[in-house]
């Protein structure tokens, strides 16, 4: 088993409540069959290509389901890994064709688009351009959540909740499992939850605003000052 594997391993462990773990969890509702292994296996994609090449790390606050939900790639959205984006594709992410795991033909589904099209997250389409941008290479940056995985409202799987501290604590473990896989040169914290989950655990981060709500441009701005900084474009 190599160093990844393991990595998604531990990852597949975790339950919690009103979260959903896209790598060990499938909704026959909302899902094809084997969601979860797919997810598995595309993560494993996206990390090997990164493994020995990324220096940059972006850690955001969680999975969402318009994104990682369905992908289990932080802040990459289905109709990236389906060559349906304008700017973002599957080589780009995985190096080869990515799979949709939402279910074009699920009741509860109900935008068109996303059946037809899978789930897009304006978000991850902020974070990618701007890092691409910003003349990054699609492998020489990493993408990751503090809390990787999907927290909901109750009742409600398509829908997003803040994680807990408790959460953000547990997140914070893969979090560290994962900074010694890859051990980046700079680490961009994108929102405050994440900047004070990192600071607080003793690590050496850039805070960035989040890109949701408005901060798009800011996001891209910070982003792009930083690097000119550390001297990294």
């Amino acid at each position: 088993m190599t160093l990844i594997e393991s990595f998604i391993n531990d990852l597949t462990a975790y339950h919690g409540t009103y979260t959903q773990n896209p790598w060990a969890d499938t909704d026959e509702n909302y899902e094809v069959p084997h969601a979860a292994h797919i997810r598995r296996n595309q993560l494993k994609l996206y990390l090997k290509k990164r493994i020995h090449r990324a220096s940059i790390l972006l850690i955001a606050e969680a999975c969402g389901y318009q994104g990682g939900h369905f992908t289990g790639i932080a802040m990459t959205s289905e109709r990236m890994l389906l060559n349906l984006h304008p700017c973002i594709n599957s080589l780009m992410i995985l190096g080869t064709q990515g799979q949709r795991t939402s279910r074009h033909d699920s009741p509860y589904i109900t935008k068109q688009t996303q059946k037809e099209k899978g789930f897009n997250e304006p978000t991850d389409t902020i974070v990618w351009s701007s890092c691409l941008n910003a003349h990054l290479t699609a492998d020489q940056f990493l993408l990751w959540n503090i809390f990787p995985f999907h927290p909901y409202k109750k009742g409600n799987i398509l829908s997003n909740r803040t994680p807990t501290d408790d959460e953000l604590a547990v997140g914070l473990t893969y979090t560290q499992k994962l900074l010694r896989l890859f051990s980046p040169k700079l680490i961009f914290a994108v929102g405050k939850k994440s900047e004070l989950t990192l600071t607080s655990a003793g690590y050496d981060v850039i805070g960035l605003r989040h890109p949701a709500n408005g901060g798009a441009l800011l996001f891209q701005k910070g982003l792009k000052e930083a690097l000119m900084k550390n001297k990294v474009t």
